[in-house]
């Protein structure tokens, strides 16, 4: 079952969406190193949520629809609000933006739509009763390893516009790609 799954979630995983995004962006501007805090609070969350997912909390998102609506708008509105941070920051680590933290990581993936579909994906596929703590490990620990990956690419590109206009523009381009992703998010 744990290769079926991991064939499963791989394609999932490691392709672009508001955690991956997030986290190479953050790896960019302020090193992969930078990005652990915030990977590890996301993934506790991932962990606790997916097996709360797997436990029942579909079936509230079935029987009250608005709510995903209201977690997914909250998610736009929290990548947006990441982007325009990130937009307006300087090229040098200290100049108008902060490190994400633990606390960021556990917000970005409450309010990532991305993350409750995929949990009901994956559980509509391998949620035996009897195995929802290991299906919640093995996407967790492949998720961290995604979002590790997108951190450490964020960090290589971002050495190569270490310093000055490069180091702005490239701020600006991982601005854009996050607001691109949370309009991606109206769509989910």
């Amino acid at each position: 079952m744990t290769l079926a799954l991991l064939i499963f979630l791989f394609p999932l995983a490691y392709s672009p969406g508001p955690g991956n995004l997030f986290f190479a962006a953050n790896g960019a501007r302020f090193g992969f190193w930078a990005t652990v805090p915030a990977n590890i609070g996301y993934h506790i969350a991932t962990w606790l949520v997916t097996l709360a997912v797997g436990a029942g909390l579909l079936a509230v998102f079935t029987a009250y629809p608005y709510i995903f609506t209201v977690i997914k708008l909250m998610g736009v509105a929290y990548i947006l609000r990441l982007a325009w941070k990130l937009y307006g920051a300087g090229a040098q680590a200290g100049q108008a933006a902060r490190v994400a933290g633990f606390w960021d990581g556990v917000v970005l993936l409450v309010l990532n739509p991305k993350a409750y579909v995929l949990m009901a994906l994956m559980y509509s596929q391998f949620g035996q009763a009897d195995a929802l703590v290991w299906v919640a490990t093995v996407f967790t620990l492949n998720n961290m390893v995604a979002f590790c990956l997108f951190s450490l690419a964020g960090d290589r590109v971002a050495a190569r516009f270490a310093r000055g206009q490069s180091g702005e523009l490239a701020n600006k381009a991982m601005a854009a790609i996050l607001a691109c992703v949370a309009v991606w998010m109206l769509f989910l």
